[in-house]
């Protein structure tokens, strides 16, 4: 494919020049904390929710059929291997992402998309939608309305089920599309959102999957377009870079995912 590897070679003459640092959201220091997930001797009957934004939305479908339920993203992939892996642990997968979601839409239906579902594994990616409200608005409140909102979820979510296990997923980024034109303000803004994601996951001890990272490293191997196609969504092979990371970090809590991550 002599196009993506034209793009390759442009990204990698740019960023010896300029610093990878200039061109990819830098990765926010994090140090992780062990999570935790008290029902952990638990690996059967399982329900595992997804919720978030597009990104996990992944065009899913509206009604119970079982052939568009879970989209065709990352929670896709995931619930596709490991339900077909150990289809006798009963497990249940759930999508409730929904696209142009911010924090705040989720607390509006926190309780029916979340509470009501009763996981015991929560996977959230929320963030992006955020960044962009906040920019467009010009909010200088809006990362303390991210952390407030995004806090009290978390903590509605462990009074009522402390034995759920908590999955943040990190909000990211990449300089392509709409993002790379104000680039500096995106990268500013999601900076923020970024840190409260990671305090959050230390302050309530959830598992973390540092996404950002991921894509930064991937983008020195291909074509920023060809993980990311407009700055925001993942394409088909962003998304396996998401499960992969998912699965690798999860299985750490749930023994039985090492097999596939």
């Amino acid at each position: 494919m002599p196009e993506i590897n034209n793009s390759r070679r442009k990204f990698l003459k740019h960023t010896t020049l300029a610093g990878l640092g200039a061109l990819v959201a830098p990765q926010v220091a994090f140090k992780a904390t062990a999570p935790t997930f008290i029902n952990s001797k638990k690996q059967d009957h399982l329900t595992i929710l997804f919720q978030g934004d597009s990104i996990t939305d992944g065009n899913r479908g509206r009604n119970n059929d079982p052939n568009h339920i879970m989209g065709h993203g990352y929670a896709f992939s995931i619930a596709s291997r490991v339900g077909a892996k150990y289809p006798e642990k009963a497990l249940k997968f759930y999508n409730r992402g929904i696209s142009g979601n911010t924090v705040q839409d989720l607390k509006s239906r926190w309780q029916q998309d979340t509470l009501d579902i009763e996981p015991d594994v929560l996977s959230i990616l929320v963030g992006v939608n955020d960044t962009e409200t906040a920019l467009k608005e010009k909010d200088e409140e809006a990362t303390r309305k991210y952390e407030e909102t995004y806090r009290n979820l978390l903590k509605q979510t462990k009074s009522q089920f402390p034995d759920c296990l908590l999955v943040l997923c990190e909000p990211f980024i990449a300089p392509v599309g709409r993002v790379k034109e104000n680039w500096k303000k995106w990268q500013a803004e999601m900076e923020k959102k970024q840190e409260v994601v990671q305090q959050l996951s230390k302050e309530y001890q959830t598992v973390f999957v540092p996404l950002q990272k991921v894509f930064n490293e991937a983008f020195t191997r291909a074509a920023v377009d060809y993980w990311v196609w407009d700055g925001i969504h993942p394409t088909v092979t962003g998304h396996e870079l998401i499960t992969r990371e998912w699965l690798k970090l999860v299985s750490k809590q749930l023994s039985f995912l090492k097999k596939l991550a």
